[in-house]
């Protein structure tokens, strides 16, 4: 078994891989970082690799995903119609406790779709601001991604646009509430 600070160097560095692997849009390496039954040393011909390891992805505002295909397909459609795509990791915080490690994370995301029909230049680029945890499980390749949720972190608002009520709850301006 490794030192604590070298597990936490270890998940620190699969947990720069996946998201290097997004930004390149390599769906092979992508794959490669996920957690297999075959990692778990089960024989995927006895076993159903759906039943054992588990894993697991909520992408912002998407339902939650489980089983390695579901997973993977999902990556798939992402880099499909992602042109463009960014991460800024801040506030990342990992904890290791045996063969499981925790990360959480800000992903600061920087995006473009598709180009427009009449030009060749990347799309609007659109930036976003989502809370991750990954979680890792050790195995004999290494440290691999078992489950991955991401949630949308709502803006802050200055106040007065959303301040359209008054302190009674009726409308400022006299009308009836929308």
């Amino acid at each position: 078994m490794s030192a604590p600070h070298t597990d936490v160097e270890q998940v620190e560095a699969a947990n720069t891989a996946f998201y290097e692997a997004m930004e390149r849009g390599d769906f092979d390496e992508l794959s490669s970082l996920w957690l297999t039954p075959a990692d778990l040393g089960v024989d995927e011909e006895y076993h159903d690799p759906a039943d054992t390891g588990v894993v697991s992805c909520v992408h912002p505002g998407w339902p939650v995903l489980t089983g390695r295909g579901e997973v993977l397909r999902s990556y798939a459609l992402i880099m499909a119609n992602t042109d463009y795509i960014q991460f800024f990791l801040t506030d990342v915080h990992v904890s290791v406790t045996g063969d499981t490690a925790l990360v959480t994370c800000t992903e600061n995301i920087l995006s473009g779709g598709p180009a427009p029909a009449d030009g060749a230049e990347l799309g609007p680029l659109v930036g976003q601001l989502v809370v991750a945890t990954n979680v890792f499980r050790r195995t004999p390749a290494g440290w691999k991604l078992w489950s991955h949720h991401a949630s949308p972190v709502m803006a802050e608002s200055d106040g007065a646009e959303d301040d359209d009520t008054s302190a009674d709850g009726a409308n400022p301006d006299g009308g009836p509430l929308d």
